[in-house]
């Protein structure tokens, strides 16, 4: 007796089954991408939130300290630790400064606190942004007007350069044209002798 060949089936095949693990693998691999990009825009994010708040301090101690405004105007491009060792007095209880000797602890401070000098780990400095750059804008003469505070830093993915400022442009640090460079720019009103 012979059986027939049309009997239903049930199950997969290995056909079906291989292409099954095919789609999903393809679909896990789009999610480890995903997860590639997720983690640079993250990155990118916690620099700029850090850039705008070193910027928002430094205007800070400019705007209590207008006596030394003409000592912030005259720092130029800043970071990458070009200002060098703390300024002696080191402007704390236990030895006090004048305006001016604050203005560069100031500065000296932001500095440090864009390197990345103020948090450490095991490897060295750990906070900051990726290869800094402090400019200080302000009226000639540092009377009363608007001052700026550029951060610039290395972004890590090329971008057209927006040419809002020039600050750090010159470095050569953020490749040719400044296709990395990134920019916060915060402009505030200051009137030192208040």
């Amino acid at each position: 007796m012979m059986r027939s060949s049309n009997q239903n089936q049930k199950g997969f095949s290995l056909i079906e089954l291989l292409v099954a693990v095919v789609i999903f693998s393809v679909g896990l691999l789009a999610i480890a991408g995903l997860q590639t990009v997720s983690k640079k825009a993250n990155f990118e994010g916690m620099q700029r939130a850090t850039a705008t708040q070193i910027a928002n301090g430094l205007l800070e101690d400019m705007r209590t300290n207008g006596a030394g405004m003409l000592v912030y105007l005259a720092a130029g491009d800043f970071g990458g630790g070009v200002l060098g060792n703390e300024p002696v007095p080191a402007c704390s209880g236990a030895a006090p400064c004048n305006a001016l000797q604050k203005a560069a602890h100031d500065l000296w401070f932001w500095e440090s606190v864009v390197d990345g000098d103020q948090e450490t780990n095991a490897n060295g400095s750990a906070g900051g942004v990726v290869s800094p750059t402090i400019c200080v804008n302000g009226p000639i003469g540092g009377g009363a007007g608007i001052y700026v505070v550029t951060v610039a830093w290395y972004g890590s993915v090329s971008l057209n350069d927006s040419g809002i400022s020039n600050c750090g442009a010159a470095s050569g640090k953020y490749g040719a044209g400044n296709p990395n460079r990134r920019l916060v720019r915060l402009p505030t009103f200051i009137d030192p002798s208040i």
